[in-house]
Protein backbone atom coordinates (compact mmCIF):
# COMPACT_ATOMS: atom_id res chain seq x y z
CA UNK A 1 0.00 0.00 0.00
CA UNK A 2 2.75 2.00 0.55
CA UNK A 3 4.45 2.32 -2.68
CA UNK A 4 1.11 2.79 -4.27
CA UNK A 5 0.53 5.61 -2.20
CA UNK A 6 4.06 6.94 -3.17
CA UNK A 7 2.97 6.15 -6.69
CA UNK A 8 0.54 8.60 -6.22
CA UNK A 9 2.18 11.84 -4.54
CA UNK A 10 4.90 11.24 -7.40
CA UNK A 11 2.17 11.11 -10.17
CA UNK A 12 1.08 15.05 -8.34
CA UNK A 13 4.26 16.02 -8.64
CA UNK A 14 5.01 14.88 -12.07
CA UNK A 15 1.62 15.87 -13.44
CA UNK A 16 2.19 19.68 -13.72
CA UNK A 17 5.56 19.23 -16.25
CA UNK A 18 8.05 16.41 -15.37
CA UNK A 19 7.10 14.76 -18.62
CA UNK A 20 7.44 17.27 -20.74
CA UNK A 21 10.83 17.94 -20.00
CA UNK A 22 11.62 15.46 -21.42
CA UNK A 23 9.92 16.16 -24.43
CA UNK A 24 11.66 18.95 -24.47
CA UNK A 25 14.71 17.84 -24.78
CA UNK A 26 15.57 17.64 -28.59
CA UNK A 27 14.80 21.38 -28.33
CA UNK A 28 17.22 21.86 -26.45
CA UNK A 29 20.50 19.59 -26.77
CA UNK A 30 20.56 17.18 -29.48
CA UNK A 31 22.39 13.70 -28.90
CA UNK A 32 25.74 13.74 -30.78
CA UNK A 33 24.92 12.30 -34.24
CA UNK A 34 26.37 8.71 -34.84
CA UNK A 35 28.75 8.42 -37.59
CA UNK A 36 27.74 5.42 -39.99
CA UNK A 37 24.15 5.63 -41.56
CA UNK A 38 21.29 3.41 -40.57
CA UNK A 39 22.54 3.03 -36.84
CA UNK A 40 19.47 3.48 -33.98
CA UNK A 41 21.61 3.49 -30.91
CA UNK A 42 21.50 6.32 -29.16
CA UNK A 43 24.73 8.21 -28.32
CA UNK A 44 24.12 10.93 -25.48
CA UNK A 45 27.07 12.70 -24.19
CA UNK A 46 28.55 12.26 -20.74
CA UNK A 47 27.52 15.76 -19.20
CA UNK A 48 29.85 15.11 -15.72
CA UNK A 49 32.75 12.98 -17.22
CA UNK A 50 31.08 10.06 -14.76
CA UNK A 51 32.40 7.24 -17.38
CA UNK A 52 36.23 6.36 -17.56
CA UNK A 53 37.90 3.53 -19.18
CA UNK A 54 41.61 2.23 -19.76
CA UNK A 55 42.11 -0.32 -22.38
CA UNK A 56 45.27 -2.69 -21.84
CA UNK A 57 46.48 -4.11 -25.16
CA UNK A 58 49.29 -6.41 -23.95
CA UNK A 59 52.33 -8.10 -26.38
CA UNK A 60 51.72 -9.66 -29.09
CA UNK A 61 54.11 -12.59 -29.69
CA UNK A 62 53.94 -11.95 -33.81
CA UNK A 63 53.00 -9.58 -36.68
CA UNK A 64 49.69 -11.42 -37.21
CA UNK A 65 48.48 -10.48 -33.58
CA UNK A 66 49.95 -7.31 -33.19
CA UNK A 67 47.80 -6.05 -36.19
CA UNK A 68 44.99 -7.67 -34.76
CA UNK A 69 45.34 -6.18 -31.65
CA UNK A 70 45.82 -2.96 -32.52
CA UNK A 71 43.03 -2.87 -34.87
CA UNK A 72 41.15 -4.08 -31.85
CA UNK A 73 42.65 -1.53 -29.89
CA UNK A 74 41.94 1.31 -31.90
CA UNK A 75 38.14 0.16 -32.74
CA UNK A 76 37.49 -0.26 -29.22
CA UNK A 77 38.51 3.19 -28.24
CA UNK A 78 36.52 4.91 -31.21
CA UNK A 79 33.27 2.98 -30.36
CA UNK A 80 33.56 4.40 -26.73
CA UNK A 81 34.55 7.97 -28.15
CA UNK A 82 32.44 8.43 -30.83
CA UNK A 83 29.52 6.32 -30.65
CA UNK A 84 28.82 5.60 -26.48
CA UNK A 85 30.21 9.14 -26.08
CA UNK A 86 32.95 8.72 -23.20
CA UNK A 87 35.17 11.88 -23.09
CA UNK A 88 38.19 11.55 -24.99
CA UNK A 89 40.10 12.28 -22.02
CA UNK A 90 38.74 9.61 -19.78
CA UNK A 91 39.18 6.89 -22.22
CA UNK A 92 42.92 5.54 -21.42
CA UNK A 93 45.05 3.27 -23.92
CA UNK A 94 47.77 1.57 -22.95
CA UNK A 95 49.89 -0.47 -25.75
CA UNK A 96 52.47 -2.51 -27.11
CA UNK A 97 53.87 0.05 -29.46
CA UNK A 98 51.83 3.15 -28.58
CA UNK A 99 50.75 5.95 -31.04
CA UNK A 100 50.66 9.52 -29.90
CA UNK A 101 49.06 10.09 -26.71
CA UNK A 102 49.27 6.15 -25.43
CA UNK A 103 51.22 4.64 -22.89
CA UNK A 104 53.59 1.72 -23.40
CA UNK A 105 51.75 -1.17 -21.37
CA UNK A 106 53.90 -1.85 -18.46
CA UNK A 107 53.30 -2.92 -15.42
CA UNK A 108 54.65 0.57 -14.12
CA UNK A 109 51.82 1.94 -16.63
CA UNK A 110 49.13 0.13 -15.51
CA UNK A 111 49.77 1.08 -11.70
CA UNK A 112 50.35 4.72 -12.50
CA UNK A 113 46.27 4.37 -14.66
CA UNK A 114 44.90 3.17 -11.64
CA UNK A 115 46.78 5.75 -9.50
CA UNK A 116 45.40 8.62 -11.55
CA UNK A 117 41.61 6.96 -11.61
CA UNK A 118 41.86 6.73 -7.70
CA UNK A 119 42.29 10.67 -8.07
CA UNK A 120 39.34 10.97 -10.65
CA UNK A 121 36.72 8.75 -10.59
CA UNK A 122 33.79 9.12 -8.09
CA UNK A 123 31.42 7.23 -6.10
CA UNK A 124 28.85 7.47 -8.78
CA UNK A 125 31.36 6.76 -11.58
CA UNK A 126 31.82 3.99 -13.41
CA UNK A 127 34.82 2.34 -14.69
CA UNK A 128 35.38 0.01 -17.28
CA UNK A 129 38.78 -2.33 -18.22
CA UNK A 130 39.24 -3.76 -21.08
CA UNK A 131 41.94 -6.28 -21.84
CA UNK A 132 42.69 -7.20 -25.40
CA UNK A 133 45.81 -9.86 -25.98
CA UNK A 134 47.26 -13.25 -24.15
CA UNK A 135 47.21 -14.57 -20.78
CA UNK A 136 48.54 -17.35 -18.81
CA UNK A 137 47.88 -19.39 -16.01
CA UNK A 138 50.26 -21.97 -14.67
CA UNK A 139 48.02 -23.45 -11.72
CA UNK A 140 48.50 -21.04 -9.77
CA UNK A 141 48.65 -17.41 -10.75
CA UNK A 142 46.33 -16.25 -13.72
CA UNK A 143 48.43 -13.25 -15.67
CA UNK A 144 48.03 -10.95 -18.86
CA UNK A 145 50.75 -10.43 -20.86
CA UNK A 146 52.52 -6.95 -20.73
CA UNK A 147 55.34 -5.13 -22.21
CA UNK A 148 58.03 -6.82 -19.66
CA UNK A 149 56.95 -8.25 -15.92
CA UNK A 150 53.28 -9.41 -16.23
CA UNK A 151 50.92 -8.43 -13.19
CA UNK A 152 48.85 -11.05 -11.55
CA UNK A 153 45.12 -11.17 -11.13
CA UNK A 154 45.31 -10.89 -7.54
CA UNK A 155 47.64 -7.47 -8.65
CA UNK A 156 44.73 -5.70 -10.37
CA UNK A 157 41.95 -6.75 -7.58
CA UNK A 158 44.08 -4.85 -5.12
CA UNK A 159 44.26 -2.25 -7.58
CA UNK A 160 40.80 -2.21 -8.01
CA UNK A 161 39.79 -2.46 -4.70
CA UNK A 162 41.65 1.28 -4.24
CA UNK A 163 38.84 2.86 -6.52
CA UNK A 164 36.23 4.97 -5.00
CA UNK A 165 33.63 3.73 -7.38
CA UNK A 166 30.46 1.57 -6.90
CA UNK A 167 30.34 -0.03 -10.64
CA UNK A 168 33.35 -2.10 -12.05
CA UNK A 169 33.41 -3.89 -14.81
CA UNK A 170 36.23 -5.84 -16.43
CA UNK A 171 36.03 -7.49 -19.73
CA UNK A 172 39.22 -9.85 -20.20
CA UNK A 173 39.05 -11.09 -23.83
CA UNK A 174 42.46 -13.10 -23.74
CA UNK A 175 43.48 -16.33 -23.71
CA UNK A 176 43.23 -18.64 -20.45
CA UNK A 177 41.06 -15.57 -18.90
CA UNK A 178 38.16 -17.42 -17.33
CA UNK A 179 41.18 -17.94 -13.65
CA UNK A 180 40.17 -13.97 -13.58
CA UNK A 181 36.96 -14.40 -12.38
CA UNK A 182 37.57 -15.76 -8.95
CA UNK A 183 40.14 -13.15 -8.24
CA UNK A 184 38.52 -10.54 -9.17
CA UNK A 185 34.79 -10.91 -8.08
CA UNK A 186 33.20 -8.61 -5.64
CA UNK A 187 30.16 -7.19 -4.76
CA UNK A 188 29.42 -3.94 -7.63
CA UNK A 189 31.37 -5.57 -10.32
CA UNK A 190 30.98 -6.98 -13.36
CA UNK A 191 33.34 -9.49 -14.70
CA UNK A 192 33.37 -10.82 -18.27
CA UNK A 193 36.31 -13.39 -19.70
CA UNK A 194 36.75 -14.85 -22.92
CA UNK A 195 37.77 -18.26 -21.71
CA UNK A 196 36.20 -20.34 -18.84
CA UNK A 197 38.85 -21.41 -17.45
CA UNK A 198 43.04 -21.22 -17.48
CA UNK A 199 43.59 -24.26 -19.73
CA UNK A 200 41.31 -22.19 -22.49
CA UNK A 201 44.84 -21.12 -24.02
CA UNK A 202 43.99 -20.84 -27.66
CA UNK A 203 43.51 -17.10 -28.83
CA UNK A 204 39.72 -16.39 -28.50
CA UNK A 205 38.11 -14.22 -31.56
CA UNK A 206 35.86 -13.10 -28.82
CA UNK A 207 37.30 -9.44 -28.80
CA UNK A 208 36.38 -9.16 -31.90
CA UNK A 209 32.77 -9.91 -31.43
CA UNK A 210 32.28 -7.98 -28.33
CA UNK A 211 33.62 -4.65 -29.96
CA UNK A 212 31.02 -5.25 -32.80
CA UNK A 213 28.62 -5.74 -30.25
CA UNK A 214 29.02 -1.82 -28.43
CA UNK A 215 28.06 -0.26 -31.97
CA UNK A 216 25.65 -2.90 -33.71
CA UNK A 217 22.05 -2.69 -33.23
CA UNK A 218 21.41 -5.94 -33.47
CA UNK A 219 23.22 -6.83 -30.12
CA UNK A 220 20.45 -4.63 -28.62
CA UNK A 221 18.07 -7.30 -27.58
CA UNK A 222 15.33 -5.00 -25.72
CA UNK A 223 15.21 -2.30 -28.25
CA UNK A 224 15.77 0.75 -25.86
CA UNK A 225 18.78 1.55 -28.36
CA UNK A 226 21.17 1.27 -25.15
CA UNK A 227 23.76 -1.60 -24.98
CA UNK A 228 23.96 -3.10 -21.97
CA UNK A 229 27.10 -4.76 -20.94
CA UNK A 230 24.42 -8.46 -20.46
CA UNK A 231 23.35 -7.57 -24.27
CA UNK A 232 27.00 -7.52 -25.58
CA UNK A 233 28.05 -10.70 -23.69
CA UNK A 234 25.47 -12.06 -25.34
CA UNK A 235 26.09 -10.89 -28.45
CA UNK A 236 29.21 -12.35 -28.76
CA UNK A 237 29.00 -15.28 -26.66
CA UNK A 238 26.30 -16.16 -29.91
CA UNK A 239 28.41 -14.99 -32.55
CA UNK A 240 31.92 -16.74 -31.09
CA UNK A 241 29.65 -20.06 -31.14
CA UNK A 242 28.54 -19.49 -34.97
CA UNK A 243 31.97 -18.84 -35.81
CA UNK A 244 33.19 -22.34 -34.39
CA UNK A 245 30.10 -24.14 -35.98
CA UNK A 246 30.71 -22.38 -39.75
CA UNK A 247 34.28 -23.48 -39.36
CA UNK A 248 33.37 -26.78 -38.43
CA UNK A 249 35.80 -26.85 -35.39
CA UNK A 250 35.34 -27.19 -32.08
CA UNK A 251 34.92 -24.02 -29.67
CA UNK A 252 38.35 -23.47 -27.71
CA UNK A 253 36.85 -20.56 -26.23
CA UNK A 254 33.96 -20.33 -23.96
CA UNK A 255 33.35 -16.58 -22.72
CA UNK A 256 31.84 -16.12 -18.62
CA UNK A 257 29.83 -13.42 -16.78
CA UNK A 258 30.00 -12.96 -12.97
CA UNK A 259 28.62 -10.29 -11.66
CA UNK A 260 27.00 -11.40 -8.41
CA UNK A 261 30.07 -11.41 -6.39
CA UNK A 262 29.87 -15.11 -5.87
CA UNK A 263 33.24 -15.90 -7.77
CA UNK A 264 31.75 -18.27 -9.88
CA UNK A 265 30.77 -17.20 -13.72
CA UNK A 266 28.34 -18.83 -16.30
CA UNK A 267 28.28 -18.60 -19.49
CA UNK A 268 24.24 -17.37 -20.08
CA UNK A 269 22.68 -15.07 -17.42
CA UNK A 270 21.55 -17.63 -14.53
CA UNK A 271 21.53 -18.53 -11.34
CA UNK A 272 21.73 -15.04 -9.61
CA UNK A 273 24.48 -13.78 -12.29
CA UNK A 274 23.06 -11.21 -15.45
CA UNK A 275 21.11 -8.39 -13.27
CA UNK A 276 24.08 -6.21 -12.53
CA UNK A 277 25.02 -6.90 -16.26
CA UNK A 278 21.08 -6.28 -17.70
CA UNK A 279 20.83 -2.71 -15.54
CA UNK A 280 24.54 -1.68 -17.04
CA UNK A 281 25.16 0.39 -20.01
CA UNK A 282 28.08 1.66 -21.53
CA UNK A 283 26.41 4.92 -23.05
CA UNK A 284 25.20 7.35 -20.72
CA UNK A 285 21.89 7.46 -19.54
CA UNK A 286 20.15 9.82 -21.42
CA UNK A 287 19.50 13.23 -20.00
CA UNK A 288 16.25 15.20 -19.33
CA UNK A 289 18.18 18.31 -20.78
CA UNK A 290 15.92 21.02 -19.05
CA UNK A 291 18.50 23.65 -18.02
CA UNK A 292 20.75 25.75 -20.95
CA UNK A 293 24.28 25.40 -21.37
CA UNK A 294 24.64 28.89 -19.07
CA UNK A 295 22.53 26.98 -16.05
CA UNK A 296 23.79 27.74 -12.60
CA UNK A 297 25.82 25.15 -10.73
CA UNK A 298 22.85 24.06 -8.36
CA UNK A 299 20.69 23.35 -11.68
CA UNK A 300 23.61 22.11 -12.97
CA UNK A 301 24.25 19.74 -9.75
CA UNK A 302 20.21 18.82 -9.37
CA UNK A 303 20.06 17.08 -12.85
CA UNK A 304 22.84 14.76 -12.35
CA UNK A 305 21.17 13.99 -8.86
CA UNK A 306 18.34 12.90 -11.23
CA UNK A 307 20.62 11.16 -13.24
CA UNK A 308 22.12 9.14 -10.46
CA UNK A 309 17.93 8.68 -8.74
CA UNK A 310 17.17 7.15 -12.53
CA UNK A 311 19.80 5.36 -12.70
CA UNK A 312 19.19 3.63 -9.06
CA UNK A 313 15.74 2.74 -9.80
CA UNK A 314 16.98 0.89 -12.80
CA UNK A 315 19.72 -1.09 -10.81
CA UNK A 316 17.26 -1.53 -8.17
CA UNK A 317 14.46 -3.47 -10.73
CA UNK A 318 17.53 -5.37 -11.70
CA UNK A 319 18.03 -7.13 -8.06
CA UNK A 320 14.07 -7.10 -7.84
CA UNK A 321 14.58 -11.09 -7.32
CA UNK A 322 16.75 -11.47 -5.15
CA UNK A 323 15.17 -9.15 -2.20
CA UNK A 324 12.23 -9.67 -0.25
CA UNK A 325 9.41 -7.82 -1.68
CA UNK A 326 8.96 -5.31 1.48
CA UNK A 327 12.53 -4.84 1.13
CA UNK A 328 12.60 -3.93 -2.64
CA UNK A 329 8.98 -2.00 -2.15
CA UNK A 330 11.03 0.47 0.84
CA UNK A 331 13.71 1.16 -1.46
CA UNK A 332 11.55 1.57 -4.43
CA UNK A 333 9.64 3.84 -2.95
CA UNK A 334 12.34 5.84 -1.38
CA UNK A 335 13.98 6.71 -5.18
CA UNK A 336 10.54 7.41 -6.62
CA UNK A 337 9.89 10.11 -3.84
CA UNK A 338 13.20 11.67 -3.98
CA UNK A 339 13.20 11.34 -7.89
CA UNK A 340 10.05 13.20 -8.16
CA UNK A 341 11.00 15.59 -5.95
CA UNK A 342 14.16 16.64 -7.35
CA UNK A 343 12.54 16.82 -10.58
CA UNK A 344 9.81 19.52 -9.25
CA UNK A 345 12.66 21.72 -8.03
CA UNK A 346 14.21 21.05 -11.67
CA UNK A 347 11.58 22.19 -12.85
CA UNK A 348 10.63 25.30 -10.69
CA UNK A 349 14.35 26.56 -11.18
CA UNK A 350 13.70 26.11 -15.14
CA UNK A 351 10.39 28.14 -15.01
CA UNK A 352 11.90 31.03 -12.49
CA UNK A 353 9.36 30.61 -9.80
Amino acid sequence: MRLVAAISLIACLVMSGYSTDRARASTLAAPRPLPAAGCSLLAVPDPDHSKFAVIISGVSGEETYAKQFAQWTAELRRALIERLSFAAENVKVLTEKPARGEQRSTAEAVRQIFDNLRAVARPESSVFIFFIGHGTFDGTQAKFNLVGPDLPAQAYNTMLKSLPARRIVVINMASASGEWVKALAAPGRIIITATRSGQEVNAPRFAEYFIAALTNPEADADHNKRISALEAFNYATRLVAEWYEGQGRLASEHALLEDNGDGIGHQTATEGDGLLARATYFDSLPQPQTVSAGADAETSRLVAERTRLENEVEQLKSRKEQMRAEEYETELEKLLISLARVSQTIRRRSSGQ
